[in-house]
């Protein structure tokens, strides 16, 4: 059994400069946790696999192509692959996220 506490892990350098800390990176998929502070954003992107987000806490806006949506803790929404897509945190309280991409892409996400 291998544990896993995102705190432990470092924070992955990224083109959107938030908090993204690799935790899980196999073949099968790749799992990264998330922090948006108040205001935060991810940069709009495409990712060449389906991607879901799980709400840990707070309330984001996930964006999907043309959608938009606020969502709350304990939702999971899914993104298709090769689809704009991007998190932004427009409220005033910290959101964290679980991100999983699966399989692990085989090519880069690439950051519009």
């Amino acid at each position: 059994m291998k544990i896993t506490n995102y705190k432990n892990e470092p924070v992955k350098e990224n083109p959107h400069k938030i908090d993204a800390r690799l935790i899980y990176n196999k073949e099968s998929a790749e799992v990264v946790h998330l922090t948006l502070n108040a205001g935060e954003s991810l940069k709009p992107h495409i990712t060449p696999v389906d991607v879901f987000f799980f709400i840990l806490e707070g309330k984001p806006t996930v964006h999907v192509g043309d959608e938009k949506q606020e969502v709350e803790k304990d939702v999971l929404v899914e993104s298709p692959a090769d689809i704009v897509h991007y998190i932004s945190n427009e409220s005033d309280e910290t959101a964290r996220i679980i991100v999983v991409k699966a399989p692990k892409p085989g090519r880069k996400t690439r950051v519009l």
